[in-house]
Formats: structure tokens, C-alpha cells, sequence
């Protein structure tokens, strides 16, 4: 190992580098402190063997130096002193002295020091290694997770859709690179339109695993042939009910929220299923707010529940908002609930000034409620305004 000598003795050196070259080491010399700074970074040492008095910079104050400048790698200081300077030594081990031996110095007493150092210095670099790889690990895996992040948003419907009979706005805010949140619209037969949002209970790549795989399974043509009753009544029941077959394992604890809906235009009917996904708020025209739905129970949980198809009037010009708890849930630094009556006085004003900047706004105030912190939970909201034909 490279090992810097400071001491201005040139025979305290000789003697120093004598024994560092039997223990196969490599002695760099140096005068004074201020040349052992110097040396010691241009080889990139980390054993210092210095004499507390030097002229120009002392062992006090080289050490001072060391520990303020040289922040790449730990320098493990040996300090040369006399056996009587106890409170000498006191100071030194304040300002950053890792080890002393007394004047004149034993070579035994010198083997045990640098061998000491030796050991700590190689576990030093083992852990550099170490995290050397977790680095390289921890950079692949965030890269693979950004890919990830952007294959599940691709899953997702434009944030502003509009058709003949209605405007979709959205918004999605995963809590990490991916999420456990999935939603979609669909264009259905018959004058109706069709809708889900889901959220998998959890965090991460588990719950964006499950939430990828039901937006690969939902398609338009899925969500079709599993929303309608054998006379072509919508019956989104029908549709959790199929999922819950699907996804439920005895070994297993995933499961997720849903609500599913068909909106048929010519009746001014919202059919729609809640399986544990929080009530969605519809605004009408005039600034009247109510809440749809009364909970159910979640999807995957258990192997035999009773999903129930409801319905509700959605008139033209009403207006659905949708959102995952990621919304309600939020706290602020004092751990309070954002909760449904923030929630909804921000989708009432938003109602009254621009319907598509609702998602941007209650995105907004929850990142002001929660200080601009990162959410905690995964967060989706869908807005639907039903409009007169074009």
C-alpha cells in the first residue's frame, strides 16, 4: 500500500520507510505537511504517518486538512508523538487522528499500526466495490422501471379525448416510476359509452404489474362482450364479476378497486358497477354536486361476492369525476386527510371557470396540501362531461 511519511527528521524518515518497505509497502516521502498533502493526493494514499511538529503545517493542522478537503476516501492518520503529551493527544483525536505512536518509534509498535490500517483500508475498498455494483444494479433497475413507466402510459387514453357525445379529461401521477392505477374509455355499440378505473391495492412494481395486465386484458372488444346482459341490458356487474374469476388465488393478496361504467346517451343512463373504488362526484349544469354509488367490495379479494349493476341519471351537460383515494387520502406535514370536501369545492370551482383544467387543478392542490411533497399513493382522475351530439 501506498503510505505518506511527514516528518521533517530526515532520519525519523529513513528509519519509517525502512520498515514500510520490509512490510512490502510503498513509502512516499515528505517533509513537511504541507508536501504531504500534496502527495497525498497525487498518489491517492490512505495511510498518513506524520510527526505532530513540523514546520509550516503541523500534524494538527495537515490533519485539520485532510479531513476537510479530501472527501473521496477515508486518509487513516497516524500521529507521531512524545509518550508524555496526553493532551496533545486529546486534541489531535478531536481534529481527526486516527492512532498515535510514541517517540522513538518501535517497529513492532509500527507493523501492528499500518497492518491495522491495512485490514480496515481493504474492507474499506470491499465496500466501494460493493456499492460500486449496487450502483451499477440500482442504475439498470431504475432505467428498466422508466421503460416500465412509459409502456404503462402508453396503456392509457389521451389526457383529452372527445367524441360526439362526450369529453373525456384525465390526469395519472404515479407515487414512484410506475403505478398501480389503470383506466380506459371505449366507444361503444348502440349510442353508449363505455369506462373503468382501477386501482390495485399497494405500491410499485407488484400493483403495476396486475395494473399492466388489466389494461392488456381490458380491451374495447373485452369490455363489450363482458358489460351487457343476454338482451343487451348493460350489466357492468358482470364485468367484475368476470375479473374476480379471473384474478382471485387462494395465494395470493393482490386485489384491486373498479368501477366500471356504460353510459347510455339515449336513455341519459349511467350504468355502472362500484366494487370498493371511491363514489365518483356528478356536477349538472347548474352547480348541483352529488355523489354515486355506496362502496361494494374490492376485486380479487374473494372467491364468491355478489357484484351489483346500478344505475343513475347522467344528462347532457352533467359532468363525472372519478378519482382514486390517492386523492382523498392525501396528508399534509401534519398528517390530516385532503378528504372529500377539498376534493370537492376544488371540482365545483373548476366546474364553473374551464372543465379541462379540473385534473391539472385538483392535482395542484393536492401538491400544495401536501407541501409539495410526493404523493404516497398512486393517483388517477377521469373526467366525463356528457355533451349534445355534433
Amino acid at each position: 500500500m501506498k503510505v505518506v511519511i511527514a516528518d521533517d527528521d530526515d532520519l525519523q524518515r529513513a528509519i519509517l520507510s525502512a520498515a514500510l518497505k520490509r512490510m512490502e509497502h510503498t513509502p512516499i516521502e515528505a517533509v513537511d505537511g504541507l508536501q504531504a498533502y500534496d502527495l497525498l493526493c497525487e498518489h491517492n494514499a490512505s495511510i498518513l504517518v506524520c510527526d505532530l511538529n513540523m514546520p509550516g503545517l503541523d500534524g494538527n493542522d495537515l490533519t485539520k486538512k485532510v479531513r476537510e478537503t479530501i472527501l473521496d476516501r477515508y486518509v487513516h492518520i497516524i500521529m507521531v508523538t512524545g509518550h508524555d503529551q496526553e493532551a496533545v493527544r486529546q486534541n489531535a483525536l478531536h481534529l481527526g487522528v486516527d492512532d498515535f505512536m510514541g517517540k522513538p518509534i518501535d517497529t513492532a509498535t509500527l507493523t501492528a499500526r499500518i497492518s491495522i490500517t491495512e485490514r480496515l483500508v481493504q474492507h474499506e475498498n470491499l465496500i466501494k466495490e460493493k456499492n460500486r455494483v449496487l450502483e451499477e444494479a440500482k442504475a439498470i433497475i431504475e432505467q428498466d422501471l422508466h421503460a416500465a413507466a412509459i409502456a404503462q402510459k402508453r396503456l392509457l387514453p389521451a389526457p383529452r379525448i372527445e367524441t360526439p357525445l362526450c369529453c373525456f379529461y384525465s390526469a395519472f401521477v404515479p407515487s414512484s416510476y410506475v403505478s398501480g392505477d389503470m383506466f380506459a374509455t371505449f366507444e361503444l355499440d348502440g349510442n353508449r359509452t363505455g369506462f373503468y378505473a382501477m386501482d390495485v391495492s399497494g405500491h410499485g412494481v407488484s400493483a403495476a404489474l396486475l395494473s399492466v395486465a388489466i389494461g392488456h386484458l381490458v380491451t374495447a372488444e373485452y369490455f363489450q362482450r363482458n358489460t351487457f346482459a343476454d338482451d343487451g341490458t348493460p350489466d357492468p356487474a358482470q364485468l367484475a364479476k368476470t375479473l374476480n374469476s379471473r384474478f382471485f388465488h387462494d395465494d395470493s393478496e393482490d386485489y384491486f378497486t373498479l368501477f366500471c361504467g356504460v353510459i347510455d346517451h339515449d336513455s341519459q343512463e349511467l350504468h355502472f358497477c362500484q366494487a370498493g373504488y371511491p363514489s365518483p362526484m356528478v356536477v349538472t349544469k347548474d352547480g348541483t354536486l352529488r355523489d354515486i354509488g355506496d362502496g361494494g367490495y374490492p376485486v380479487a379479494l374473494l372467491p364468491d361476492v355478489e357484484f351489483t349493476s346500478e344505475r343513475a341519471p347522467l344528462l347532457v351537460e352533467d359532468t363525472l369525476v372519478l378519482f382514486s383515494d390517492g386523492a382523498t387520502e392525501a396528508e399534509d406535514t401534519q398528517n390530516n386527510a385532503f378528504g372529500r370536501q377539498q376534493l370537492s369545492q376544488i371540482v365545483l370551482d373548476a366546474q364553473a371557470r374551464d372543465l379541462n383544467l379540473m385534473p391539472d387543478a385538483i392535482i395542484a392542490a393536492l401538491r400544495a396540501w401536501r407541501g409539495q411533497r410526493t404523493l404516497d399513493d398512486d393517483l388517477t382522475v377521469l373526467v366525463c362531461q356528457r355533451r349534445f351530439p355534433q
